[in-house]
């Protein structure tokens, strides 16, 4: 069920984040800072924004004597809909960026299969992005029209295809099971042509309902507890037969595939948040605070420069990390935890030691045991609650 993960704590680099708010068509199930394209895309000035928010945000970083994380090992490019931009958009950036990036970052840009067909895929790659994310989702046509995707099975394997003709060597492929009405077998068919694709990375994950969704609002009929469980239990089995580890919840890697930007959330790293609607982290002075942007577009382009600033209460910290570190079937080591909450892991006890002790934490690091894996959200609360 694990695999070997590099957990510890590095403190010389961060990421970046940069969001892209619009998208051709609002999804039901979507509750992220997406907007649907209304008239023409505004490119220029959203990119004239984000440089701007860029610099900023880079001037503030390389003024701030206490910060050691001053080198960039991923940026990645989030939606909406990224791949409604052309390639310059993406040079430009990465351009800006460059003094900053370690020579291996990782460079991922999502890409909606419905928006790639007539993109030149080579460009994106010329421009820098070196890793693709593409929202599959399903490969069956009557679940794509209930989740309100733009694009076909064809779509995704037509676009998977260009990507490798195009010299993309990582990419990752976003799926979803539990969907309305659907059976295991019918999960195990949309991952099974997934991993015949054999892409490096998978997120599986489970169709969850989000307030402030279509879905929410008028929920679907959903598979029951007990199909679910099957679909899990059987797809783990099928993933891990493929040659993919799990190495949290929903992410599966070929070795040495690993997703470097989410595990950097995962393990509480610092990061900067760039474009509308976008969250950033960072430490100072032994505090931790977190920065977000103005959602709407017309907001941000009119002053990209602008975020507020919250500190993360103290008491707050342990549980925020854990809810983010124990998502890792690894989990981190305690050494890790200090150095990113400040606390020991006695700020834990007695609590962390009960559960080692019913079989559900380990002994040896801030992780869960197969068995306290399982039940991962009821654990979280413990800790987040109290």
């Amino acid at each position: 069920m694990s695999c070997a993960v590099n957990t510890g704590p590095d403190d010389r680099s961060l990421g970046v984040y940069i969001h892209f708010p619009w998208c051709i068509h609002k999804c039901p199930y979507c509750d992220f800072n997406s907007h649907p394209l209304r008239g023409s895309l505004q490119e220029s000035a959203y990119l004239s924004a984000l440089q701007q928010d860029l610099s900023a945000q880079l001037a503030d970083l390389e003024q701030d004597a206490e910060r050691t994380d001053k080198k960039i090992s991923s940026v990645f490019f989030g939606g909406g809909t990224p791949s409604l931009f052309n390639p310059d958009t993406f040079t430009s950036m990465l351009r800006q960026l460059d003094p900053w990036l370690t020579t291996d970052a990782e460079i991922t840009m999502e890409a909606n299969p419905g928006t790639l067909e007539h993109k030149p895929l080579e460009g994106y790659r010329d421009a820098g992005i070196n890793r693709l994310s593409l929202g599959a989702q399903s490969f069956d046509p009557s679940k794509l029209a209930v989740l309100g995707r733009i694009h076909g099975a064809d779509d995704i394997e037509r676009s998977f295809t260009q990507a490798r003709s195009a010299g993309f060597d990582n990419i990752n492929l976003d799926l979803m099971y539990a969907l309305p009405e659907q059976s295991s077998t019918g999960a195990l068919e949309d991952l099974s042509r997934a991993i015949a694709l054999s892409p490096e990375h998978l997120s599986w994950y489970q169709l969850t309902l989000e307030p402030k969704t279509e879905f929410y609002a008028r929920p679907p009929a959903l598979p029951g507890e007990d199909i679910v469980s099957e679909m899990e239990e059987r797809g783990w089995l099928l993933l891990a037969d493929a040659g993919f580890q799990r190495y949290e919840i929903s992410a599966y890697a070929r070795p040495g595939r690993m997703a470097r930007h989410n595990l950097n959330y995962w393990r509480f790293g610092n990061y900067l948040g760039v474009g509308a609607g976008a969250h950033g982290k960072f430490s100072r002075r032994g505090r931790i605070f977190r920065t977000t942007k103005p959602g709407q577009p017309r907001l941000y382009m009119a002053e990209p420069d602008r975020h507020s600033v919250q500190p993360v209460p103290v008491e707050a910290v342990a549980g925020e990390f854990l809810l983010n570190a124990l998502r890792l079937v690894d989990g981190v080591s305690f050494s890790t935890f200090t150095a990113r909450t400040g606390f020991s892991i006695d700020h834990l006890q007695p609590r962390w030691q009960r559960y080692v002790e019913l079989g559900l934490l380990r002994s040896d690091r801030l992780a869960a045991t197969a068995a306290g894996y399982r039940f991962l959200d009821s654990l979280l609360l413990e800790f987040i609650n109290n």
